[in-house]
């Protein structure tokens, strides 16, 4: 006999408990499915398989306790009257996330190239195929306590929205609401800065040169992926703060890195040019090849002068969205970059924002983890990924108001 505003109240409470439960399951079932096989059977190494499935296992007590408190206070008819000081309380240890978020780029690019070896890829492969994994694949599983971190404003927000004015939770749920989304976006700047740290170390140069202050001064990498040139080679091009690097992707030491194609573009400097479709000129004996129309589509220009040196570069990305997503990215940095020297006009703190990832206007303060879970209902790939992937991973930090004010912006 319970109102309708208060039946929605006890129904988002027991989403939040009930999410807690298939958490704590799926994390134990990564471990017991495969950590611990692949360790008995010497698929993997005890090394490999820490650094792939890092503190995983220091989160399921974390849960477990929230769990057990929510249950604590549920009535026998099912119903909980007040949830806001159990959040309070125990949010604050989600900080211990941010190593576990923090390795997911290196536990990613570790696991993809552990499936080269037919053992792993055998062993996955019947895990796939079995009841148990629901055609969720053992990444999947690995990215369910990051997709569950950013969604926690989401649940305490619903809970909110039904609790009315007098009722005592509401002040909590509100501290509550504050506390995680300061969580989410300090783990989301120290995700950023792990993954710039993680491809930073895997450039090669071919000459002392090529070397750049801008990239080992950069603490963020906006966005990167696979582009093609006009002669149809393959290119992994990183857009860090300040600086664009064009790379080929090459095999060092069975690791995979990113040998520098031509000399870094400080993004002040940079031209970006929005190429309309069939406007390239395509050269090379691979001229004939790219004869369809399909082929000469979705390309842009970079270019850069200073002196005696210049570069153009006419990159080919596999779609239009990708190709936008490109432009945005560029064009955000560019501005940031001549705004912080004082080139552009002051952008508007409080104001909306421009997502790379959209191309979009967009509220400030949705952090890069969010934006990497409402991705992972759209796409496997994106930018951030050899594949141009936009999920496991890019971060950008930007001024929006020429130092005044910061925003985290991620495409992970």
């Amino acid at each position: 006999m319970l109102p309708s505003k208060e039946i929605k109240r006890q129904e988002a409470i027991f989403e939040l408990s009930q999410g807690e439960e298939d958490l704590i399951e799926d994390l134990k079932l990564a471990k017991k499915a495969y950590h611990d096989p692949m360790l008995k059977l010497s698929i993997m190494t005890e090394q490999e398989l820490n650094q792939i499935f890092g503190t995983l296992d220091s989160l399921i007590p974390l849960h477990e306790e929230l769990l057990s408190q929510l249950r604590d206070v549920r009535k026998p008819d099912g119903s909980t009257e007040h949830v806001g000081p159990i959040l309070v309380g125990w949010l604050p240890c989600l900080s211990s996330y941010d190593s576990y978020c923090s390795n997911q780029v290196a536990a990613k690019a570790l696991l993809d190239h552990k499936k080269q070896d037919h053992r792993v890829q055998d062993f996955l492969q019947r895990c796939l195929e079995s009841p148990f994994s629901r055609k969720l694949d053992l990444w999947n599983f690995l990215d369910i306590p990051r997709s569950r971190l950013v969604k926690y404003p989401l649940l305490l927000r619903e809970i909110l929205r039904h609790t009315p004015n007098d009722n005592p939770d509401q002040q909590h749920l509100e501290e509550a609401i504050n506390i995680i989304q300061g969580i989410v976006a300090e783990i989301n700047i120290k995700t950023g800065e792990s993954e710039c740290r993680y491809y930073k170390e895997r450039l090669l140069y071919l000459e002392e040169g090529q070397k750049d202050s801008l990239i080992d001064s950069s603490r963020v990498l906006c966005c990167h992926g696979e582009l093609k040139n006009n002669r149809g080679v393959k290119l992994h091009v990183f857009l860090f703060q300040e600086v664009l690097v064009i790379t080929r992707a090459i095999t060092h030491n069975e690791q995979l890195c990113y040998q520098l194609y031509r000399q870094p573009i400080p993004v002040k400097d940079l031209l970006l040019e929005d190429l309309q479709d069939g406007e390239v000129r395509l050269g090379g004996s691979l001229r004939g090849a790219f004869s369809n129309n399909e082929r000469i589509k979705n390309f842009f220009r970079v270019s850069f002068k200073n002196g005696s040196q210049s570069q153009t570069h006419s990159l080919q990305a596999n779609d239009t969205f990708n190709k936008q997503q490109w432009l945005n990215c560029i064009r955000q940095a560019k501005e940031t970059v001549l705004c912080a020297a004082g080139q552009a006009g002051v952008l508007d703190s409080e104001g909306p924002f421009l997502n790379p990832a959209t191309g979009s206007r967009e509220p400030q303060g949705e952090t890069k983890l969010e934006q990497m879970d409402q991705s992972d209902s759209e796409s496997d790939c994106s930018m951030d990924t050899s594949e141009v992937s936009l999920d496991c991973e890019r971060m950008e930090q930007t001024d929006s108001s020429c130092g005044n004010s910061r925003h985290i912006e991620s495409n992970v």
